[in-house]
């Protein structure tokens, strides 16, 4: 059983949330994970000004995904940050290219599920997690979040991403605010929920 991990990250937040997914995946039986990135549409010289090159370079050894990958596999677990309420235009313009597949029901039945971060408490995790479950749906993806088994996200002690929509993560307006190890914690359990889901459809 395989599940795949798409994400774009500007300044790291995703792709640390990322790997805390691939590792939940792989506390399940049988379960294989691959991590992929969606192609960088912003040239270089945008990405200079925006402070985002170092950043990008402790994850570009991650290959680009292509939209062929997403039908090999059996679920499909895609990290976006927030921009203005809704995935980023990387994300988009990546989901965009997916025509054929959704021509072909290439997509149906899948398992799919969304993690997410922002630059504030309240700027946008949920709306983007619920609009960007409605492409899933449109692709016929079985839509899985991050149910309150997961109490973590339930949690008052302490400022944390995380709902039942899916994992997400905190960056602070000037990004320096990492995950912490409750939202690990939490798209850790995403992870492991979706593949275990996943094991259950494809027995």
């Amino acid at each position: 059983m395989k599940v795949l991990v798409v994400f774009y990250s500007t300044y790291g937040h995703v792709h640390k949330m990322a790997e805390a997914v691939a590792e939940g995946v792989k506390q399940v039986a049988g379960a294989e994970v691959d991590i992929r990135r969606v192609p960088e549409t912003l040239p270089p010289a945008v990405l200079e000004k925006m402070g985002a090159v170092d950043a990008q370079k402790t994850f570009s050894h991650i290959a680009e995904c292509t939209v062929d990958e997403l039908a090999k596999a059996d679920a499909v677990i895609f990290g976006t940050p927030t921009r203005f309420g809704n995935m980023c235009g990387q994300m988009r313009q990546f989901l965009d290219a997916t025509g054929q597949l959704w021509a072909n029901g290439s997509l149906v039945g899948k398992v799919g599920s969304v993690f997410t971060c922002s630059a504030t408490q309240h700027g946008g995790q949920e709306s983007t997690l619920l609009t960007f479950h409605v492409t899933l749906l449109h692709h016929g993806f079985v839509v899985v979040g991050l149910p309150y088994a997961f109490q973590g996200q339930m949690r008052v002690d302490e400022i944390t991403g995380g709902s039942p929509y899916g994992a997400s993560t905190i960056a602070g307006g000037d990004g320096s605010r990492t995950p912490s190890e409750n939202e690990l914690e939490g798209a850790r359990f995403q992870g492991k929920h979706v593949a275990e889901i996943a094991t259950k459809l494809s027995a």
